[in-house]
């Protein structure tokens, strides 16, 4: 049942045998909960705003996260020791592992293995490195989806978003025979773009995280082929013009349709923005620059699409009541 007037995030659960029943409520974040009772004892509950009131203050990296622009990524992730970063290579391997794996087994609708069946091992040219990038971050999310039991590292709390930041720039570092040094400070762009969006969405987003974590590949990307900061500017806004507004629905295998259409949105944003190409401020919803468009992607997904991810719900939940799921 769908409940109205509550928190975004919010999950009430009962639980009951013969003789017991018990009640569980989380409300506002994913580990809090506001309500307990067994058999109509209360053992806690307390309302919306007296949680809200009691919840830390963003932490001080979240606030910066938020502020941060491509420019401040961009020297920060060519000035860092690569000493101090060289666990993103680990996280970045970890991923790729899952995604070799899925290019031999069928897993969910194997996206990636079935978009990958003309690639030759190794890519003759840039675009055939392209559909590799989209096609292995597709297949490790096939087999993450499928509940495969092998290990994805993150970004933002997310398996498939720390997939889609790392896989593609690994295999286009290894078509452009990158350095170690330069791979690792792409992983570093492609990391803290990802982040910096999500820490301008809602902790609960009907905007899908793929999308997000591929403008983080996009502009890492570029760096790879000897971009610059402009470069990912336009990077930023060709990625707003033409995905945005792609739901999240939840986890399940067709996720991996929408890693694979977000990193190959990613390729042609890069390569656009390497011939100098990319939207202007009079293109619908992009900004003067990429901090602007950013700011109208948050804009859309805190007011425009609050009722969105609602409407997801009700329909996933009408499913289940007339047998459709």
């Amino acid at each position: 049942m769908l409940e109205q007037h509550v928190p975004a995030v919010y999950i009430s659960v009962q639980g009951f045998n013969d003789s017991n029943t018990a009640t569980a409520v989380i409300a506002l974040q994913h580990e809090r909960f506001v309500h307990l009772s067994c058999n109509g004892h209360i053992l806690l509950d307390k309302p919306f705003d007296e949680v809200k009131e009691g919840m830390p203050e963003e932490s001080t990296s979240l606030k910066e996260l938020e502020t941060m622009t491509l420019s401040n990524i961009f020297d920060f992730a060519t000035q860092i020791n690569p000493s101090e970063i060289s666990f993103l290579l680990d996280a970045a391997l970890t991923n790729m592992e899952i995604a070799r794996h899925a290019m031999q087994i069928d897993y969910g609708l194997s996206v990636g293995k079935l978009a990958c069946e003309s690639c030759r091992h190794h890519p003759m040219n840039l675009a055939e490195a392209f559909e590799q990038c989209a096609s292995y971050a597709a297949a490790a999310s096939d087999a993450r989806m499928a509940g495969c039991a092998m290990p994805v590292v993150i970004n933002s709390g997310s398996g498939n978003q720390g997939i889609t930041v790392s896989v593609p720039l690994l295999v286009l570092a290894d078509y452009l025979h990158a350095s170690q040094e330069k791979l690792l400070r792409a992983l570093v762009i492609s990391n803290m773009v990802a982040l910096v969006l999500s820490a301008r969405k809602d902790r609960l987003s009907a905007l899908c995280g793929a999308f997000t974590a591929a403008i983080g590949a996009g502009c890492a990307m570029v760096y790879l082929l000897g971009g610059d900061v402009e470069h990912m500017d336009n990077v930023v806004n060709t990625m707003v013009a033409n995905l945005t507004g792609i739901i999240c629905d939840g986890a399940k295998a067709t996720c991996a349709l929408k890693m694979y259409s977000c990193v190959s949105a990613a390729a042609l944003s890069c390569r656009l923005a390497i011939e100098g190409k990319s939207p202007h401020e009079e293109s619908g919803i992009v900004g003067r620059d990429s901090f602007e468009s950013i700011e109208y992607l948050s804009r859309i997904t805190h007011e425009g699409m609050e009722q969105t991810d609602s409407t997801i719900v009700s329909i996933m939940l009408g499913k289940q009541g007339s047998g459709g799921c």
